[in-house]
């Protein structure tokens, strides 16, 4: 059984909807008018976009297509998380792309293609929508982790050359930055996980639901997919941190000035 389809004039009378935190915002002069409307406009087309492509996408169900679309999800990824992380692109791109990679289709391989095990191994309609949520949820924990290990380090400079000064190396001096980065980007998910299904119930088990599938199916897959989520965190949070140091350290264990943006 396939989800209910939702008419066009549904949807406009969904658009409606909004009249009620425009009327909000202007009678509170928040101020969020035009800000609203553009999130809407821009979630619309780029949605609409996104729909178009990936009914491309299933159709022809191409390996190289799919696999493409994947990398290119990675390295969409990988530019936001340099960006907000406050990281030069040019330093420190790479080597984040080979963590989340990593991280990634290890993950990918467990899940999908020895737990799912679709026919074909490459099915889009696994393959796409679990690598989306795997890659979205790495990509904020890099941010967090990533803005806390080096922004951390630059405020404790003294510190940390303290420890290298007396003896300690370049792995032993980062450490307590590296837990204390690493902490904070798995607190988020681990509270998702803890509250689940009692205080929220998670958008891809309500999809299956919609879509057809019985709840225990549904349950199944979310519990698969939070695992896959928060093992892939962990892994590419650790992997990116200790990847990045080659690029962002000298010869002499110094914190380069050069890898900030400002």
């Amino acid at each position: 059984m396939e989800a209910i389809n939702i008419r066009y004039s549904t949807m406009a009378m969904l658009y409606g909807v909004l009249l009620i935190p425009i009327i909000i915002s202007i009678v509170l002069k928040l101020g969020t008018v035009k800000t609203i409307l553009i999130s809407v406009l821009r979630m619309t087309l780029q949605l609409g976009a996104m729909g178009l492509y990936l009914d491309y996408i299933f159709r022809f169900n191409n390996v190289w297509i799919n696999s493409g679309y994947v990398l290119l999800m990675i390295a969409v990824a990988n530019f936001t998380v340099n960006k907000n992380a406050g990281l030069r692109t040019a330093r420190v791109f790479f080597t984040l792309m080979l963590g989340i990679t990593i991280s990634t289709l290890i993950v990918i391989a467990l899940f999908i293609f020895l737990s799912i095990r679709p026919e074909p191994f490459y099915d889009a309609r696994y393959l796409i929508p679990i690598t989306g949520m795997i890659v979205g949820n790495c990509m904020r924990a890099n941010v967090i982790a990533l803005e806390r290990f080096y922004s951390s380090i630059r405020k404790n400079e003294k510190e940390f050359l303290t420890y290298l000064l007396m003896g300690a190396s370049l792995r032993e001096a980062i450490l307590p930055y590296l837990r204390d980065a690493v902490k904070p980007a798995l607190a988020p998910m681990l509270s998702t996980i803890a509250t689940l299904g009692i205080v929220s119930l998670p958008g891809m088990m309500t999809g299956q639901i919609l879509g057809g599938s019985s709840p225990i199916v549904a349950i199944k897959y979310q519990i698969g997919v939070m695992i896959a989520i928060f093992t892939a965190i962990t892994m590419t949070t650790v992997l990116t941190l200790l990847l990045s140091m080659k690029t962002s350290f000298d010869n002499y264990s110094i914190l380069r000035k050069d890898i900030f943006r400002q």
